[in-house]
């Protein structure tokens, strides 16, 4: 993988990883389709390294460090979904002042899904041939409204009380809090069974490659950032979605019951009928970590029924 960087209006560097130098896709791109792999809350475009290698064999793979995150600027300011969303607007021009008409098709994992539904609140979603979903419910918090209870919200952040007692880890114990979040984001941690097959070495390889990832980022910048992403309702926006689209979700993810996640299905599903469907895997919320296999084969059949990026080509 390639290292490159841009620079947000703000004058901010962002790191990304792309499979082909952009610098060599000059003229017309039209026949390219870049998958552009969003990683969530604390982590990194390394959160990718088992999907890289097979993805890239079809695709331009493209996978940005948010800002403060990775290898990218970290900032006095900016810990807002919305100006992550920003973010990704420079990316997709820079994207596309490399190679035009390419077609782009994000996969927003986590926050990362979060900051596409923003986006296509802000600015429509013309820019994309597709859009994929992992693991992320459309709104964290329980609300009154629409009856979002704990069947539907966050299973650990979903109001007030718990948001306040998960800054203070972060904030105060950030190690336990990384921990925390490997033990609640791989499946066979948090819901292990018999057939998981994973040695204990490799699991203790699995806690230090995220727990590092996280340990990266100024961890009070996440704290602030956490505030903002929990209380964000997407659940309006998506129904602004008018290209094909595709949500998975881990069976055991230790985040949202799959219920909360679904949400995006049936939202799509609102405005046009037959665009949207799930994909129920059976690992936890790193799920294209854990089943690399299962999510790079299904993110390349998915990409192929993208033909552009004003939703004409339904891939079902």
């Amino acid at each position: 993988m390639h290292h490159d960087t841009f620079t947000t209006n703000d004058g901010c560097k962002i790191a990304f990883q792309s499979s082909l130098s952009l610098n060599g896709l000059a003229g017309d791109s039209s026949h390219f389709t870049c998958v552009l792999l969003m990683h969530g809350f604390s982590g990194s475009s390394d959160y990718f390294v088992r999907n890289y290698g097979t993805l890239r064999e079809s695709l331009l793979v493209i996978a940005p460090d948010m800002r403060g995150h990775g290898r990218s600027d970290r900032t006095r300011g900016g810990y807002h979904v919305a100006r992550l969303a920003s973010d990704l607007g420079g990316l997709v021009q820079h994207i596309r002042k490399k190679a035009h008409g390419i077609r782009i098709v994000p996969v927003g994992c986590s926050i990362g899904a979060a900051v596409l539904w923003t986006y296509i609140e802000l600015f429509g979603c013309g820019d994309f041939a597709g859009l994929v979903f992992v693991d992320q419910a459309p709104l964290q918090d329980r609300s009154s409204f629409d009856d979002w209870d704990q069947s539907l919200a966050h299973t650990g952040c979903y109001n007030e009380a718990t948001m306040l007692a998960a800054q203070r880890s972060w904030i105060s114990d950030s190690d336990a809090a990384h921990l925390d979040l490997v033990k609640g984001c791989l499946g066979y941690r948090h819901a292990p069974q018999a057939a998981d097959g994973v040695s204990a070495e490799q699991a203790t390889k699995d806690e230090v490659f995220f727990k590092e990832i996280s340990a990266l980022c100024d961890q009070t910048w996440l704290a602030r950032l956490l505030a903002d992403h929990t209380r964000y309702d997407h659940r309006e926006a998506i129904e602004m979605i008018t290209v094909p689209t595709l949500v998975m979700a881990g069976r055991r993810s230790g985040c949202f019951p799959l219920e909360g996640m679904l949400e995006t299905v049936r939202r799509v599903e609102r405005t046009i009928p037959g665009l949207a469907r799930s994909s129920i895997f059976e690992s936890g919320h790193w799920l294209f970590y854990e089943e690399p296999e299962r999510f790079n084969k299904e993110i390349i059949e998915f990409t192929k029924g993208c033909k552009g990026s004003s939703g004409s080509g339904y891939p079902w």
